[in-house]
């Protein structure tokens, strides 16, 4: 297939997503592996044949340099949108990365979850986590952690987490509970808002790509919002 990000700058997440989302990119004609040596190589930007560009770079940092217009289109996780609210448009979710942001706690500490209660939660996700606890009336004292953050109700830290949960192996090895979903999570298609003016041919052929090759796989490619902004949407 010829490519069809010809003259695109792409911003990809280093990690499990770019693993997952090479076999979808390698169907619309975008495949790394004929400049890309795979995790061994260090290289973060790369130029591809037919005049499309990639930004390997951490997942958390895509919508910043999609947002910033050095990136024309980037994959993003639907929990780092939420969270970060950016002036991005989402046209797909191309339904890799599956995942789930919940409130985890010690199995034998549980915590009732009632109105007025004294909480101390820790989170990559401050606001997410914030507005969640807030729908429920509770006011919760929000820690910060961008390491284990497993270890903030271990360790006396805090007395809950909100963390993505894949398998939920880690909690369990932790003798931690998972007590409530905040947000179910896939990978979106992400687009700076000049660049879809300025470069409408070759993304909406890309969006048709991905669509298409989501469809042959069976799989479901949903249309989030191909008129909007990320950060008009509310929190989960």
């Amino acid at each position: 297939m010829a490519p069809r990000a010809d003259g695109l700058t792409l911003a990809l997440p280093k990690g499990r997503i770019l693993k997952q989302a090479l076999p979808l990119l390698r169907r619309v004609g975008i495949d790394l592996a004929a400049v890309w040596e795979g995790e061994h190589d260090r290289r973060l930007l790369l130029d591809l044949p037919g005049g499309a560009r990639v930004l390997l770079v951490k997942p958390v940092d895509v919508p910043t340099y999609v947002e910033h217009g050095v990136a024309d289109v980037g994959v993003a996780g639907a929990d780092t949108l939420a969270e970060e609210a950016r002036d991005l448009y989402e046209p797909l979710d191309l339904g890799i990365g599956a995942c789930r942001l919940a409130i985890a706690e010690p199995a034998a500490r549980p915590t009732p979850l009632r109105r007025g209660v004294s909480l101390r939660v820790a989170t990559k996700y401050p606001r997410l986590t914030l507005n969640h606890y807030r729908s429920k009336g509770i006011q919760p004292e929000i820690i910060p952690l961008f390491g284990s953050v497993e270890l903030g109700p271990i360790t006396g830290l805090s007395d809950q987490i909100v963390d993505l949960v894949e398998s939920g192996e880690t909690l369990r090895q932790n003798n931690l509970r998972e007590v409530e979903t905040i947000l179910y999570v896939t990978s979106r298609l992400i687009v700076h808002p000049a660049s879809l003016k300025l470069k409408q041919a070759p993304i909406t052929a890309l969006i048709a790509a991905l669509r298409d090759a989501l469809a042959t796989d069976g799989s479901t490619a949903r249309n989030v919002s191909s008129a909007r902004p990320t950060g008009s949407e509310g929190t989960a």
